[in-house]
């Protein structure tokens, strides 16, 4: 997990993260900000979710799941090791959990529960806030190696990164909305529009839909966007191999030359074009 001034500062989408039959499904662990929604159901490592946050399908986690006060889930909760709710969790479907049950007050669990170990019914500490209030205080400090190793700990294996979606997004069919910049890591299979402050997007994705910022916009090689690719005041920078299968309006525009737009193409500054022999010598 990258630490800056806040660990949830951007919009990060892992490298190999797909949305198959109504779920976002990655290999890492899934953290969600508070009072955001997600209208997919989610599988992942760990799944950890802040308050208010509004799930549209099932949660399938291998690991750890945790929700904090007042989320809720339209289907079913399958939980690979520990659960922790917070009070006034609802679950439209079944709770499933293999490890120990840790729950709230007034929880509202529609099709009844099955825990294999203990089960603990108070109010557990909030543990998205608890993480990262302690993420902060040691940013605060200057402690910066020891929060790196803090995040490592509590995101499991360090080669695999999370998805973080930041506090407020939304993330739909339609639309990938966040007031963060965005990361896509490569080799992703995407549905809906992405808006964010800033986009970078990886390899050989794919994307169903357009890119929208205000500032930067990157499309790395081999990517196919299926939309258009528009920033209000940033630079548009498209790789080698990368097709955009719509319009590109833009400040300033670098596309390289084996590159491919099908629409037309706006800047209201430069337009570059990057030859590939040139590429090579600058390597």
């Amino acid at each position: 997990m990258s630490l800056g001034s806040d660990p949830l500062d951007a919009l990060e989408i892992p490298d190999g993260t797909t949305v198959e039959e109504r779920a976002l499904v990655t290999d890492g662990d899934v953290v969600v900000g508070g009072q955001s929604t997600v209208e997919f159901g989610v599988r992942g490592r760990n799944v950890v979710a802040g308050e208010r946050v509004q799930f549209g399908g099932d949660i399938e986690a291998e690991g750890d799941c945790r929700l904090d006060v007042w989320c809720d889930v339209a289907g079913n909760v399958l939980v690979g090791q520990d659960a922790y709710l917070g009070e006034r969790v609802h679950i439209g479907g079944r709770l499933m959990v293999s490890g120990d049950l840790d729950i709230g007050d007034d929880v509202d669990i529609e099709e009844g529960f099955e825990a294999s170990g203990w089960i603990v019914i108070r109010n557990p500490v909030p543990t998205l806030v608890f993480y990262f209030i302690v993420l902060s205080q040691l940013l605060r400090l200057g402690e910066n190696e020891t929060a790196d190793e803090l995040a490592e700990s509590l995101s499991g294996d360090g080669d695999v990164d999370p998805l973080v979606i930041p506090r407020g997004s939304t993330v739909s069919d339609d639309a990938w909305q966040a007031s963060t910049p965005a990361v896509v890591g490569d080799n992703c299979r995407l549905h809906g529009n992405i808006r964010a402050e800033s986009i970078t997007v990886g390899e050989d994705d794919n994307i169903f839909g357009s890119l929208r910022a205000r500032g930067d916009i990157s499309v790395g090689s081999g990517t196919r966007v299926h939309g258009d690719v528009t920033t209000r005041d940033g630079t548009v920078t498209i790789a080698s191999g990368a097709r955009v299968l719509g319009d590109v309006s833009c400040a300033e525009l670098e596309l390289h030359e084996d590159a491919a737009v099908d629409g037309t193409m706006r800047a209201k500054g430069d337009m570059r074009i990057v030859r590939a022999d040139v590429s090579r010598d600058a390597e």
